[in-house]
């Protein structure tokens, strides 16, 4: 039997003051983004300073979540624009 996470988990993209993006995986994506901006996230976005949160998906396990933050990662920067440009065309 496969055990299903009660909790969402969610794929994040943040713009970084320098244009660059970075990608991550968290449960509380707001919680994950305060760490970010306090310069207690990820090594990047230390070194990146955080500007804003640009894209959130959510899904029903962690491995979905993870999944996709693969994928995001993988994506070019043009590839990026248009998964941040099409969310926020759909809300």
């Amino acid at each position: 039997m496969e055990r299903r996470s009660l909790t969402p988990h969610y794929v994040y993209v943040i713009q970084c003051e320098d244009g660059s993006f970075y990608t991550g995986c968290a449960k509380d994506v707001d919680s994950r983004m305060r760490l970010h901006m306090n310069g207690k996230g990820a090594r990047y976005t230390r070194m990146h300073r955080p500007k804003k949160l640009v894209y959130v998906e959510e899904f029903n396990s962690r491995a979905e979540a993870m999944k996709k933050e693969r994928k995001v990662k993988m994506l070019k920067r043009s590839q990026k624009l248009e998964l941040i440009n099409s969310r926020s065309k759909s809300k």
